[in-house]
């Protein structure tokens, strides 16, 4: 194997295993069932140090033996896992992280730096090896006896007396090596005794050499153990996984599995090999059957099978039934598999293909429309249905779950709130809630802004709380689901919420908002978004600055997303981000005011209407409700006169709808969405471009940012409105 990659895999797991280790202290505390989360803890901080030492990473080992002695307190009910015992195996979790890191870096042995940031966190975790020791310290955990000899008739009477009692036989002979290699033989055995019941165990010394000739560095032990456990084979075998490739080990289960065994091989579907069966079955590991394969290398004639029993892997009889089981599905294929990894960019190419795609059928249906050639137009529809039809998978090829991005919260809640002193819980739901990868990832610093935030500023300390007749715990709650072909994501607290009149106050002293002008309840709120506005009064290292809120809006923008809040004082505060489902291609609406083509979101129109006004106003009557609307022709000061059969397209957004009067109605159109230019970056109403099937430019309209103009200017003349409700 090449070190090189089994180094790089090795980083990898590490990762893969911190990342579980962190997730499951965080869960651990509000579950009812903590002893499997603990393990789960426990076996990963196992994994790490046993692969740690196979690359000699002796500075990890170290480390990581503090860490694992402590959560093996713990294991044993010896330690509750407190809260500040939580916070330390966190802080050991970011340690271990960081050791990692450096040897992804090529620090084989560690820093001096980070040997000083580790050394304070194993003092602080051996003060919880030192606390609470049990009276009877010299028991022993588990029921077991260690005997000072091996002679052939013990090793017989235990293996007989695990057959008569229905125990699992081990036999293990460690290598010479596993000392060196930073493992403790005796570290396996009390781990073993966790899973179960050692009820028997022969120590080997038979290997040791004279006191002249001994190593001490070396191992010259092995074991035979009786064992009663409800586990399984691979449990077992996982045990020793770390020494696995040095030693020598036989597991025999209980003869009662046998049966069971039989039943599950005549229960498997489409498995036709026998080695995969039986280690599908449990009666066989992996390790065993790749040891096997290597054996029938040198004797190709032998089948695996004979060779698995001469090993003693398996029983005969457990052989024989997974032959039977095979010879039912031999002419049943291997299965497929059903999914692959995909490089990101080739699914960007592939969406931007796609997207060409669309813009040449377009073009082609505009010339077959105009040739008037009927089989040409037919086929020229059906290939813009199936170009439809890729474009969905496409864009569905790079929908992603937005749970990985809320569950990275559990952690900050986790240790802001320490730092805060504030007692706050993270309530996640929507997590399966899916849209595009890019919006994925640049969605998540904005939110950690907005959590941050709420937790500093919107949840008041316990004993305000208390105060107000509130739960002394706070609760922040982050929400996603889809809603007119956008996603909202809120994130919302319970918190003392905004205080109207202070942001008002604050906004007319810096000059955002003249005295006496009238502004809405969302208007005054969304002045916090404003640069460098704070109402803060002290600064804290989460906020207070007026540096963030300006920024985290920036960048949903920059996604063609808005941001809104509502509050209500001393209940809490909502934030509701609403961003689109993709940022490549949308279903259009293309509307004519004189030559000039627009693009309109399809979900984002209520529908469509002849044009009807009194003269000189800027609303209508829709069935009895008002209607306020913006003119095209105003907005973007297109010239020449208004279209005597003008239309209104209905706009809907947020809850709210307004009206957006164009001169023709050209129908639905498939839209590319090209970016502009730096140059319109800060064009008001418009957020990006599209090329038509003629070549020709559309300009793509800005939805929230129209509806919202048009409810201002509706707004003015209120008064007179509310004669059509």
């Amino acid at each position: 194997m090449d070190l090189d990659d089994a180094l790089e895999t090795f980083i990898v797991e590490c990762r893969e295993l911190l990342e579980d280790m962190e997730t499951a202290l965080l869960a651990v505390e509000g579950a009812e069932e903590k002893g499997e989360m603990i393990n789960a803890v426990f076996r990963a901080a196992h994994t790490i140090k046993g692969s740690s030492g196979l690359f000699s990473l002796d500075h990890i080992v170290a480390f990581t033996h503090v860490v694992e002695s402590v959560l093996d307190r713990v294991r044993a009910g010896k330690l509750d896992l407190s809260d500040n015992l939580v916070v330390a195996l966190l802080a050991a979790c970011d340690h271990m992280g960081a050791l990692v890191e450096g040897v992804a870096a090529g620090q084989q042995a560690g820093t001096p730096e980070l040997q000083q940031q580790g050394d304070p966190l194993v003092t602080m975790l051996r003060t919880f090896l030192e606390e609470r020791k049990p009276e009877s310290a010299k028991a022993e955990p588990t029921k077991t006896h260690t005997l000072p000899s091996a002679d052939t008739e013990r090793v017989q009477r235990i293996s007989a007396d695990s057959a008569n009692a229905d125990h699992w036989h081990i036999s293990v002979r460690f290598g010479p090596d596993v000392l060196r290699n930073g493992m403790d033989p005796l570290s396996f055995i009390r781990y073993l005794g966790t899973m179960g019941q050692i009820t028997g165990i022969v120590t080997l010394p038979d290997a040791l050499p004279d006191a002249e000739r001994m190593d001490p560095e070396l191992c010259y032990l092995g074991f035979e153990i009786a064992f009663l456990g409800n586990v399984d084979k691979a449990a077992i075998e996982k045990v020793f996984e770390f020494v696995r490739d040095d030693s020598q080990l036989l597991i025999l289960p209980p003869h009662s599995l046998v049966s069971e065994y039989i039943s599950l091989i005549k229960q498997q579907g489409d498995l036709n090999r026998l080695g995969d069966m039986l280690v599908q079955c449990g009666t066989l590991t992996t390790q065993e059957l790749d040891t096997a394969l290597n054996a029938q290398v040198d004797h190709p004639t032998t089948p695996i099978g004979t060779i698995l029993v001469e090993q003693g892997s398996v029983q005969p009889e457990v052989v024989e039934a997974a032959l039977t089981k095979q010879k039912q599905v031999k002419e049943i294929g291997a299965v497929e598999s059903r999914s692959i990894r995909v490089d990101a960019d080739k699914l960007d190419g592939l969406i931007n293909l796609v997207g060409e795609l669309i813009i040449a059928g377009a073009s082609v249906n505009m010339i077959a429309h105009r040739s008037k050639v009927i089989e040409l137009q037919e086929s020229t529809s059906k290939l813009a249905t199936l170009v439809e039809e890729v474009r969905d998978s496409a864009l569905q090829l790079r929908m992603v779950k937005i749970g990985a991005t809320f569950s990275r919260f559990q952690r900050v809640v986790h240790d802001v709130s320490r730092d805060l002193g504030k007692d706050i819980t993270l309530v996640i739901d929507g997590e399966d809630t899916e849209l595009d990868k890019t919006v994925v990832e640049k969605i998540g610093d904005p939110l950690m802004h907005l959590v941050r935030n709420s937790m500093d500023h919107g949840i008041e300390s316990a004993e305000l709380r208390q105060q107000r007749g509130k739960p002394v715990q706070g609760t922040l709650k982050l929400n996603a689901f889809h809603d007119s072909g956008a996603i909202v994501i809120t994130v919302q607290d319970d918190g003392g919420g905004l205080k109207r009149d202070k942001i008002l106050a604050k906004a007319i002293e810096r000059g955002l908002v003249e005295a006496g002008h009238h502004l809405s309840d969302a208007d005054i709120y969304a002045l916090v978004f404003e640069p460098g506005f704070s109402t803060a009064e002290k600064v804290t290292n989460l906020s207070g600055r007026g540096v963030g809120l300006d920024v985290v809006k920036r960048n949903i923008v920059a996604l063609r997303g808005t941001v809104g809040i509502t509050s209500e004082e001393g209940v809490g505060t909502t934030v509701t981000v609403r961003l689109p489902l993709t940022l490549a291609i949308i279903d259009g609406f293309l509307v004519g005011v004189d030559k000039s083509v627009y693009a309109i979101p399809l979900d984002m129109i209520e529908e469509c209407i002849a044009f009807s006004a009194e003269p000189g106003h800027d609303y209508t009557n829709l069935r009895g409700q008002v209607l306020p609307f913006i003119r095209i022709r105003e907005l973007f000061s297109v010239p020449g006169k208004p279209a005597k059969g003008e239309n209104i397209v209905v706009l809907k957004h947020a809850g709210q709808k307004a009206g957006l009067v164009v001169d023709t109605l050209l129908g639905e159109f498939q839209t590319v969405i090209k970016p502009l230019g730096q140059m319109f970056a800060q064009s008001r109403c418009i957020s990006g471009s599209t090329i038509l099937g003629s070549g020709d430019v559309a300009l793509i309209l800005d939805v929230p940012q129209l509806v919202r103009q048009a409810m201002a200017k509706g707004g003015q003349g209120q008064p007179e409105h509310a004669a059509l409700a």
